[in-house]
């Protein structure tokens, strides 16, 4: 980023998207330079294809562009993320009849983001296939679309109709845009090293040795987990949006305050918001949705989430985690059938508060059940976790426990209930901009401080 902002903002307009085509290839070939093969693939395969879609009015025709774009796409992300658990699946049941699958177990490398640009790129032309868009004529444009740095590896998931036409333009940021973005980073760079980092260094220790481990540790472990991946997660989520910001392009906010979720539909709506609205209007309403009658919605709920698992990791375990809010999804879609639910809490008496809180309460240990299997590696750490959290078993280090994690926690819910009252990811931006920016260089170098003492921990999401 530093080497690129200066030469993007001293080029000429046309040179803007040559020069962030190449910085992204670059990007992302430092880690792996064989896996740029595979970017460029999708890029040429979905550029083409998405202008024949435009052009071609026969349905019978679109619908096999349309097939080969998703057949390749899918494809690419199978092999390489579900080869290994199909084979390792299947094996025991080939066992059985006297088969041996060994031969087919290969050493497969997951290429880094694969699961988000592949997801962005198919969106492009299911979007053009539906005539929700037009698809562009300038291949570095749409190159640029599916390779954008900031946001390729771990997102957000970004739509064509919004990214696209702002590549299009390359502007230089505006002031605003600047502010903002040096905000974004600082505080989720912030979030990602001095929240994530150190509650997963906690983290891994108990879960590499849950046996070893008494019930208040292990139930500590867990909710310093559910802070670990949000803060991880949302501070790269700002990252990516702070320096896209830089640029002069905006990205969609991809976390609003989960945690104070009222119910798990409300959670959907505010945690990864990219891939819950991409699962939502590019698989469950392909599905059918809600339009099939009430018993094929509670099915298409539950294929949606068992699927928006299963793209999290080739393991069971995510697809049980997926499983689990399909059911919670589903009971409470059944529970409220069609009610509105305001967006934001508003205050009503002192009975409302207390309702909010109980909401938030029962949804988050919902939720923290589920983070279980998510983290979790194998079926015996869920069965020794669930196993003490049942039969209790009181531990001389509960105390401290219960500090670090009250710790952690209170400092997430102070970040998250101003964003929540302003409604704003930038409320750190005061009139007296000398506060901001004492501030902001405070967390930057307490954060820089922090990363010279120990290095950080990689983005959760990278392995998906």
């Amino acid at each position: 980023m530093l080497v690129v902002l200066p030469i993007y903002y001293g080029l000429p307009r046309k040179l803007r998207n040559p020069l962030l085509l190449v910085s992204s290839y670059f990007f992302y070939g430092y880690w792996d330079y064989r896996f740029t093969a595979l970017l460029a693939i999708s890029t040429i395969v979905d550029y083409f294809i998405g202008k024949r879609l435009f052009e071609e009015n026969t349905e019978s025709k679109r619908k096999i562009l349309l097939f080969v774009s998703v057949f390749t796409n899918l494809s690419i992300l199978g092999f390489f993320k579900y080869y290994g658990f199909f084979i390792e699946s299947f094996t025991p049941l080939a066992s059985l009849f006297g088969g041996n699958l060994d031969y087919l177990h290969l050493n497969i490398i997951l290429p880094v983001g694969i699961s988000f640009y592949t997801f962005q790129t198919m969106s492009y032309t299911i979007d053009i296939y539906r005539r929700n868009i037009q698809p562009t004529r300038n291949f570095i444009d749409f190159a640029v679309f599916v390779s954008f740095f900031p946001q390729l590896v771990a997102g957000p998931i970004e739509r064509a109709k919004n990214l696209l036409p702002q590549i299009a333009k390359t502007p230089l940021p505006t002031k605003d845009q600047i502010e903002k973005g040096i905000v974004l980073i600082v505080t989720g760079l912030f979030k990602k090293v001095m929240i994530g980092d150190t509650t997963g260094r906690i983290v891994d220790q108990i879960f590499a040795q849950p046996d070893i481990y008494k019930s208040p540790e292990l139930l500590a472990a867990l909710v310093l987990f559910s802070i670990q991946i949000y803060a991880d997660f949302s501070g790269y989520s700002s990252i990516a949006r702070g320096t896209a910001k830089l640029l002069g392009i905006e990205l969609m906010k991809n976390f609003e305050q989960p945690y104070l979720s009222r119910n798990i539909t409300e959670f959907w709506r505010r945690w990864h918001i990219s891939l819950s609205s991409w699962l939502r209007d590019y698989l469950y309403i392909t599905l059918g949705g809600n339009r099939k009658g009430i018993n094929r919605t509670y099915v298409n709920l539950m294929i949606t989430m068992l699927l928006g698992g299963l793209w999290h990791g080739a393991s069971w375990n995510f697809v049980i985690w997926g499983g689990l809010h399909g059911l919670y999804l589903a009971i409470h879609k059944l529970i409220i059938k069609r009610k509105k639910i305001p967006e934001y809490f508003t205050y009503q008496g002192a009975g409302s508060v207390l309702n909010f809180i109980f909401n938030i309460a029962l949804t988050y240990v919902l939720v923290l059940i589920t983070w279980l299997f998510f983290r979790a590696t194998d079926m015996e750490t869920i069965r020794i976790f669930a196993g003490k959290m049942w039969t209790w078993e009181a531990s001389e280090l509960t105390s401290r426990f219960v500090g670090i994690t009250l710790s952690f926690f209170t400092v997430m819910l102070l970040i998250d209930g101003f964003e929540y009252y302003t409604k704003r990811h930038t409320f750190w931006l005061v009139p007296n901009r000398a506060v901001t920016y004492g501030m902001m260089g405070a967390m930057l170098i307490s954060t820089f401080l922090f990363m010279f003492q120990s290095d950080p921990l990689p983005f959760v999401y990278f392995q998906f």
